[in-house]
């Protein structure tokens, strides 16, 4: 039967033009730059393919470290038939032939690995179509994705394939990449020091990137070598890469989180403008940067939630890029202001209390009585107009009667929650004297 699916094209004539990526892929594992920590001996796949039971995988990483290649390399080393498939294009039925053809490879001795590139975008039924083959050897499924696979993918899935985690290219690595290009071409890239610099940075951690990079100045018909502005001029930079709705979203959302709760300006600025510069609505920022004000901030500094409020409004009033001041206005403010998660966590357990004790009534001291019934049956009676009491407190009892007094609300010694605690303190002392 045809593999309709194969992807790996018959060697093409020497006079063909061929990528410089294409052309630089490395022939074997040990030339993929940047992964020792999968690929090394030590690595989890040094050790499979040493031992030699490679099992299915799940390859996860941004775009450009060397997911494909690594996989065609796998199938390589072990004597695999290699098979690629797209998730965006590749529905049921495109499915079933692929399947069926590697049931006719393994009746004849070979064996499949079927690599799907983008593996998270098939749906939980198409996800589930993998597991009997995976389980009786038809395939050996490498996945690769750039989402997170504990979100994306089927706990199903997941306990049949290792996950392996590939990280973005360093500057040292992109670097080895560029001297291997420039190798190939037999020339030197025209950048003097800082201009090479500025184009490794433009890649973002992108191996294919860089290449295409370098193709292009390489095209270039310049005298002497281009400075950096000169470099800039010529070659637009490379967008960072930030999906909103996506796994990169909530990493940068939670840097800025935790550099605020951290008390680093700088590092919540960096963040805050990474986010933008993706294009986040700064109408998420604000509502986010409320949330950081009442959650690590809280009564600690009253002030830091109104702060986030009237930056908010700002932003509505002026808009972008304007507004954008307002907000990281709030994000310095909110670095810098003291810290307590006292009341999120007073909350929190209060709510737990509340939960566990269900519709107990307040005590009757503390409802009122409106008609004569419910003044017969004792509702407010005994009860102490606090107005009335020295200090204007009683000391009453307000939890439900036969309920152990909850102490949910702990003040730190930070910001104005020193005179808080101070006064929780003093009311605590007093109402223990009254009720003596």
């Amino acid at each position: 039967m045809a593999d309709l699916f194969d992807t790996v094209p018959g060697p093409a004539p020497e006079s063909a033009p061929r990528p410089l990526a294409d052309r630089l892929r490395p022939r074997a594992l040990s030339e993929v730059i940047g992964q020792d920590e999968v690929l090394g001996p030590e690595g989890p796949l040094g050790v499979m393919l040493a031992s030699g039971s490679l099992g299915s995988l799940v390859l996860w990483g941004p775009p450009g470290v060397g997911k494909t290649t690594i996989a065609r390399l796998l199938a390589r080393e072990t004597d695999l038939h290699f098979v690629q498939i797209s998730a965006i294009f590749t529905g049921v039925q495109e499915l079933r032939k692929v399947f069926e053809a590697a049931k006719h490879r393994r009746a004849n001795g070979q064996g499949t690995l079927l690599f799907v590139d983008e593996v998270h975008r098939f749906n939980k039924a198409q996800q589930d179509g993998f597991l009997p083959h995976m389980e009786d050897g038809t395939i050996l499924l490498v996945g690769a994705t750039t989402e997170n696979p504990s979100f994306e993918l089927n706990a199903a899935l997941l306990s049949r394939a290792q996950v392996l985690v590939l990280k973005r290219l360093g500057p040292a690595d992109l670097e080895r990449l560029a001297q291997r290009a420039e190798k190939d071409l037999g020339r030197a890239l025209p950048l003097d020091g800082p201009a090479r610099e500025a184009l490794i940075e433009m890649a973002d951690g992108d191996g294919r990137a860089l290449l295409n990079l370098i193709e292009q100045v390489m095209a270039w018909k310049v005298g002497g070598k281009l400075d950096r502005d000169a470099l800039a001029t010529r070659l637009m930079r490379r967008a960072a890469r930030y999906d909103k709705s996506g796994d990169e979203h909530y990493n940068l959302i939670s840097a800025l989180h935790k550099s605020v709760r951290g008390s680093d300006p700088d590092a919540a600025l960096y963040w805050f403008n990474r986010m933008l510069l993706g294009g986040e609505d700064p109408r998420f920022l604000a509502r986010r940067l409320t949330r950081m004000a009442v959650e690590d901030i809280g009564l600690a500094d009253p002030q830091a939630n109104a702060v986030c409020l009237h930056a908010w409004e700002t932003y509505e009033r002026l808009g972008s890029p304007e507004g954008e001041l307002a907000l990281a206005q709030a994000v310095i403010y909110l670095a810098l202001a003291p810290k307590s998660n006292a009341a999120y966590v007073a909350q929190k357990q209060a709510a737990a209390a509340a939960k566990k004790t269900g519709s107990e009534p307040p005590p009757k001291h503390i409802l009122n009585a409106p008609t004569k019934l419910m003044d017969e049956q004792g509702y407010g009676a005994g009860y102490a107009y606090d107005h009335d009491a020295p200090d204007a407190f009683s000391g009453q009892n307000y939890f439900p009667d036969g309920m152990k007094r909850g102490v949910y609300y702990l003040p730190p010694e930070r910001g104005f929650e020193r005179d808080l605690k101070k006064r929780v303190e003093w009311f605590a002392k007093l109402r223990a004297k009254r009720q003596t």
